[in-house]
């Protein structure tokens, strides 16, 4: 499971632009986490929506892919973010859950924390579908 999740964030183009990296991968839960870039922030300074949205909804992603079988992948079909507060730190750490792996429809979280030290602030919740789909190869 893990070198299949592994190999499938390294294939992120989008992952790799914004420097995230995965952290933690378990069965129903995954950690990404990435540095706030100068190339990422917004017009206050603070990481921008979209890096938060964009690691928490690969983080809930790849949460849901360790549950497929083999042979199987899954796409976002909805996905809805609550911003917070501000995304100022030294990085951000999304952490995806499964809520409930069903065959056509898996419910999923992320929550997304800017991080600043020892310090761990909640900037964001997702809550999303992933449908599994059978790619051919």
């Amino acid at each position: 499971m893990q070198s299949r999740i592994r190999d499938s964030f390294a294939r992120q183009a989008m992952m790799t632009t914004l420097g995230a990296e995965l952290s933690d991968i378990r069965e129903g839960r995954v950690v990404i986490t990435a540095p706030i870039l100068p190339t990422s922030t917004q017009q206050q300074g603070f990481g921008h929506a979209g890096l938060t949205f964009s690691i928490g909804d690969s983080a809930a992603g790849y949460s849901a892919l360790t549950m497929m079988p083999a042979g199987q992948e899954v796409l976002t079909t909805e996905m809805k973010i609550n911003l917070l507060a501000p995304a100022k730190g030294d990085f951000l750490r999304a952490t995806g859950k499964v809520i409930k792996a069903g065959k056509r429809l898996v419910v999923v979280t992320a929550e997304v924390e800017a991080i600043v030290g020892d310090q761990a602030t909640t900037i964001a919740i997702l809550q999303g579908t992933m449908v599994p789909v059978t790619l051919a190869s």
